[in-house]
């Protein structure tokens, strides 16, 4: 499989992107782009965590709906979701309707909630590695590093849940704490 596509705008861009115009946005605008605030950064913990077995693609696409149901990704009003909540969460096919994932979110916000301002930005960011060789190839891009591993440990240590080291190495990714923009990509 090469490593970059041309786009219909003739940039060159990583292969994962594909033909889908909202991924291409994605890649373009979000991925590998530097994410700070505990809101933001729970919010892409629990995508991530949704995401687990499933392509990325299927979160994107649903994530306005992920961020009306979960309101936003405030982590008060998540932290104070019940067992109603995840009832009307399990019955909406807008979202990915698997219980452990509801119940890590919301078990997720609530040690969140419970952190001080800034901790989880801070604490997350601590585990970015130094900037590193471009890959020149998808073959150059783990799936697991140290440093994720590292993250993943820590936050399991924590309580969190759905926090593994190839989640958080996707997280890290998409955060922009490590830039996996392939050499020759226009973002590169």
């Amino acid at each position: 499989m090469t490593s970059l596509i041309a786009g219909p705008d003739h940039r060159e861009r990583c292969a994962w992107v594909g033909d889908d115009a909202e991924y291409r946005r994605y890649h373009d605008e979000e991925w590998g782009t530097p994410l700070h605030g505990d809101r933001a950064l729970f919010e892409k913990m629990a995508l991530e965590g949704f995401q687990a077995g499933l392509s990325w693609i299927t979160i994107l696409r649903k994530r306005p709906r992920f961020r009306e149901v979960f309101v936003g990704f405030d982590v008060e009003t998540v932290s104070e979701f019940d067992e109603s909540d995840i009832e009307r969460l399990m019955a909406d096919a807008g979202i990915i309707r698997n219980r452990a994932k509801i119940e890590a979110t919301i078990g997720n916000a609530r040690l969140v909630r419970n952190m001080a301002e800034g901790e989880l930005d801070e604490l997350m960011w601590s585990f970015a590695p130094t900037p590193g060789i471009r890959p020149a190839s998808f073959a150059d891009v783990p799936a697991v590093t140290p440093e994720s591993t590292a993250m993943s440990k820590e936050l399991r240590r924590r309580g969190f849940r759905f926090v593994g080291p190839t989640t958080m190495y996707a997280l890290m990714q998409s955060a922009g704490m490590v830039d996996d923009h392939i050499e020759g990509c226009w973002r590169a």
